[in-house]
């Protein structure tokens, strides 16, 4: 397999303030997840690679989880988020679009939560039972998003050797 260096993105160059700054590396980060879904099929995107069980599927429904979790639960306060999986199983019946299209839109949603808040204010409910502030969630959620965009990029090079973020 040759390697493709064919997704290669400069980082944001975003410093007009905290939270666009903040929201422009987050933004990046799952520009790189989502980078490493386009062009392959179905199959490719549930092919496991590794003995986890891992597959580029599972990271998005898994970053999915996590967006609705971190964002709408503990910095919204949306009581339906409460309780979400995390799980990177995704039913056979689930098509890969509506994966991709649900991470999309709760993106788009956390986005709207983080622009109407302060970041140094607490979040709606506490994290691990102490208050924490919405700048630490979205580290939080930087550092998590960032960490399984390299995962991603590996399990993309292992399937067609498409590398770059």
């Amino acid at each position: 397999m040759t390697t493709i260096e064919s997704q290669r993105r400069p980082v944001p160059l975003a410093d007009g303030g905290e939270l666009d700054t903040a929201l422009a590396f987050l933004g990046f980060a799952r520009e790189c997840v989502l980078k490493k879904t386009e062009g392959l099929t179905e199959e490719q995107l549930r092919r496991v690679l590794v003995p986890t069980g891992t597959n580029l599927l599972g990271l998005v429904q898994h970053l999915t989880d996590a967006e609705r979790y971190w964002f709408g639960y503990h910095v919204a306060g949306q009581e339906q988020y409460r309780d979400v999986d995390f799980g990177m199983a995704v039913p056979e019946d689930v098509p890969a679009e509506r994966v991709l299209a649900g991470y999309r839109e709760a993106c788009a949603a956390s986005d709207a939560v983080l622009r109407g808040a302060d970041p140094s204010a607490p979040t709606a409910t506490p994290v691990a039972g102490a208050p924490r502030s919405v700048r630490w969630v979205l580290a939080h959620m930087t550092g998590e998003t960032t960490r399984h965009a390299g995962h991603a990029d590996i399990l993309r090079e292992q399937l067609d050797g498409t590398t770059g973020r």
